[in-house]
């Protein structure tokens, strides 16, 4: 039997990573005035200790009428900069785990409310709410607030607001950025034709739609040193009729490939209330599998993937090069020790935890 495909290692960029498994962004709605706090701590610093390939922190606005709700992080000032710096500070003392950072602007799916509390949309001038933006004066659902629609300004500041985050990014010592382009927030916005009703040059045609986005992406590339990891995360459909699909979506990687996007992490939906998603396990797999076959960068696959030869499959069979997991990491942060344990591969654990390998898999954690 040969070694697992999921432990092999990769490299993205400037960055190898020892195993192909992600740990992607999870919000916790948790933070003070876009200010990391304790539980940040906690929650990231447990998954530190996984033995994933890769550390995600959750979706991290530039800006804060780009958060989701106002427990979102953000990285936009000095104040959210040093909060994040203490955490990472904390964690790298016991986890040399690679730590990515997805960054993000909510667009019209801001000023929520926390999920617990029921999500739905603070209105501006109530407590916690403010005006959201978009690219065009639509509402996610037609009983909210609508967002007032973009202009030439308003995306040159968000444009730039994501370079800024991105040289913090740099400067907290990260070691890749994901741009956050899918689940119906803003540069997913801009991308569908369900949400750009636009009439400018970044409306109608995909070319037009996928203008503002690149723009984007362009200007967190040229913040950053030369060959620094750079992904972005698409929907790659929105499961709706008439809105943005896979064909849509392959144009777009190939689009960011060619300005030197290093990865793209693959999910979908989340733009329009009257989706229709066929959920299963590995249900965005063959959205991952597409666009795979159409560039040569690094694609990652998520979704409902759970089960230790599943994942393994979708890597052996060159359906993605690797597998993010979320709530499944939520569930069993120890997850990439079982598959470890049960494909016949070695992973890393700290010191303080080598006592507790089991004596039917001696070489768990390594020598």
């Amino acid at each position: 039997m040969g070694a697992p495909k999921l432990f092999e290692p990769l490299t993205v960029g400037s960055l190898t990573l020892p195993n192909r498994i992600v740990i992607a962004p999870m919000c916790q709605y948790s933070a003070v005035d876009g200010c990391m706090t304790d539980w940040h701590l906690i929650h990231l610093g447990q998954l530190a200790l996984s033995g994933a390939g890769l550390l995600t922190i959750e979706a991290t606005a530039v800006v804060p009428e780009g958060r989701i709700s106002y427990g979102d992080v953000g990285l936009w000032d000095d104040n959210t900069e040093a909060a994040m710096a203490h955490t990472l500070e904390s964690i790298r003392q016991w986890s040399d785990m690679p730590i990515a950072i997805q960054l993000a602007h909510a667009g019209r799916k801001a000023s929520t409310d926390l999920p617990w509390m029921g999500g739905r949309q603070i209105a501006p001038g109530d407590t916690n709410g403010w005006q959201t933006l978009a690219p065009s004066p639509l509402p996610y659902d037609p009983g909210e607030h609508a967002p007032l629609e973009m202009d030439r300004a308003a995306m040159e500041r968000v444009r730039d607001a994501f370079a800024v985050s991105a040289r913090r990014s740099v400067r907290l010592g990260l070691d890749a950025i994901q741009i956050h382009a899918a689940h119906g927030y803003l540069l997913h916005e801009f991308l569908s034709p369900l949400s750009n009703r636009r009439d400018d040059e970044y409306g109608g045609s995909l070319e037009n739609r996928m203008r503002f986005p690149l723009e984007v992406f362009e200007a967190v590339r040229d913040a950053v040193p030369d060959a620094y990891p750079l992904s972005i995360r698409v929907s790659g459909t929105d499961w709706v009729e008439n809105g943005w699909d896979l064909e849509q979506t392959i144009a777009f990687a190939r689009a960011l490939e060619q300005r030197g996007c290093g990865a793209i992490h693959v999910s979908s939906g989340g733009l329009d209330p009257t989706q229709q998603i066929p959920v299963g396990p590995g249900y965005q797999v063959p959205l991952a599998r597409g666009v795979k076959q159409a560039v040569s960068m690094p694609v990652i696959a998520v979704g409902l993937i759970t089960e230790f030869e599943h994942a393994e499959s979708i890597i052996a069979t060159g359906d993605a090069d690797m597998v993010a997991l979320a709530r499944g990491m939520l569930y069993n942060p120890r997850w990439p020790w079982h598959a470890a344990a049960h494909l016949g591969a070695t992973v890393s654990a700290p010191n303080q935890y080598l006592r507790s390998q089991p004596h039917n898999y001696p070489g768990l954690f390594g020598e």
